[in-house]
């Protein structure tokens, strides 16, 4: 990242709207806070953000640019922190996050973290794609074709949680079979790996611990690797906490240190 596109990148931290191709800000959100309102009331914030966000965190080669876009999108979302998300949205469509792939993100999230934090995600959602001329013609199908379902592993999974839950919670087992492995894990507008990256991110950001192991063995059986799954956890540090990412570590090793090399 040059110079000025690190500035650029810098104010669109604090201040929406800062670049030709950044949308304004949502109507009736709260503004961004300028980098002048940041030096007003926290200047180590903004020397912390230059220093360790810009200068090193969205530089390492442990992750790629596009998959950090995905982590801080799926956390913001997860978090209902739509103040900075129509940036962040900006920045992953310019690290090659299709729109496809974020209507995909935000229709999952709806599972994982809640209706309402998804629904929350679509006015600036909405204003960043309009200020990109991205239309329906980019987004994916309401329904359509689905990726194929391995019957076995399906089989498996439905069975084992019906054993433990079936006779409390006969509705959750049913809709966790219909609607999540038998039609969201299956649509085909965002990669497995993608789905699972999404899926773990939310969880860190949200101090959902008990559901990671799963969760990110499926990431590795879909292609993350053992360098990006601890390099979500760094990330996550920065924009969901320390307690959260390290809340998390000890499962995310226990994964690991239990994974066949």
């Amino acid at each position: 990242m040059n110079r000025l596109a690190a500035t650029l990148f810098y104010l669109g931290l604090f201040a929406g709207g800062a670049t030709a191709a950044e949308p304004a800000a949502v109507k009736g959100a709260n503004p961004m806070s300028t980098l002048e309102d940041v030096r007003a009331v926290a200047p180590a914030l903004e020397i912390y953000g230059q220093r360790f966000l810009l200068d090193d965190l969205w530089k390492r080669a442990g992750l790629s640019p596009r998959d950090r876009s995905v982590v801080t999108v799926a956390a913001l979302i997860a978090r209902d922190q739509t103040v900075e998300l129509q940036h962040y949205l900006a920045l992953a469509l310019d690290n090659g996050v299709k729109p496809a792939e974020i209507s995909e993100i935000i229709t999952h999230l709806a599972f994982y973290t809640g209706w309402a934090n998804a629904m929350n995600a679509i006015p600036a959602t909405r204003d960043v794609f309009k200020s990109r001329n991205i239309g329906a013609d980019q987004l994916p199908p309401a329904s359509g074709p689905q990726l194929p379902l391995d019957e076995a592993a399906e089989t498996q999974r439905a069975t084992r949680v019906g054993e433990q839950f079936g006779q409390i919670t006969p509705s959750l087992v049913q809709y966790t079979t219909d609607a999540l492995f038998r039609e969201l894990w299956l649509r085909p507008g965002l990669a497995p790996r993608d789905r699972s990256l999404v899926t773990v991110s939310a969880l860190i950001a949200t101090g959902q611990v008990a559901q990671i192991t799963y969760h990110l063995n499926r990431a590795m059986d879909n292609g993350l690797t053992r360098e990006e799954a601890g390099e979500v956890l760094g990330h996550l540090a920065f924009y969901a906490g320390w307690p959260n990412a390290f809340s998390a570590a000890p499962v995310v090793k226990d994964v690991i240190d239990n994974r066949p090399r």
